[in-house]
């Protein structure tokens, strides 16, 4: 299953916004096999931990949490959107709907690398369930800095063999399309 990860609006800017068309070929190519995809849609309600704490107050429009134009063809054929306020898709919904349907691996690509994207893939290893990062289809809205510290974490606490980039994953160089267990 490949999980696209907050590809909204109000995430991004100058530091995010070339890893869409990354993320648009790498939905077609995924569509394209008939492999499932799931959106993931961050909210903030008022009195989040991210206001409480950091009095971020961001993403709470409409508009900033939609899914960006280019993805938008994609989700009427998703096998679901999964609505979050918090970093992590592993939410209860995303939860059953990874054990009803079996699902041992998930492709993880989207905006924040070092948020929302590293927590997913670390509540899938927890869990039980493999996670496969495709860091060219990644990007942190707070800049590469950002993107590349959560790659070296990621690569260390779910293992750098789970690291792929678009062209290791489809060309079966190894990955969950090649039915690597690394």
């Amino acid at each position: 299953m490949l999980v696209v990860v907050d590809m909204q609006a109000g995430f991004i800017n100058e530091h995010s916004q070339g890893v869409v068309p990354s993320v648009v070929r790498l939905v077609k190519t995924w569509v394209s096999l008939d492999q499932p995809v799931v959106f993931t849609r961050f909210f903030n309600p008022p009195g989040s931990p991210y206001e409480r704490i950091t009095g971020w107050t961001g993403l709470r429009t409409e508009e900033d949490q939609r899914i960006v134009d280019e993805l938008s063809p994609f989700t009427e054929a998703a096998a679901a959107i999964i609505d979050k306020p918090g970093s992590s898709a592993f939410t209860d919904e995303f939860s059953a709907l990874v054990e009803e349907s079996g699902w041992t691996d998930i492709v993880l690509a989207g905006i924040d690398t070092d948020a929302c994207v590293y927590d997913t893939a670390l509540a899938a290893y927890h869990s039980g369930i493999r996670p496969w990062v495709i860091t060219d289809a990644c990007a942190s809205s707070g800049g590469p800095e950002y993107h590349d510290a959560a790659l070296l974490l990621a690569g260390r606490n779910i293992h750098r063999q789970h690291l792929l980039t678009t062209e290791s994953l489809f060309s079966g160089e190894r990955g969950p399309l090649k039915g690597e267990s690394a």
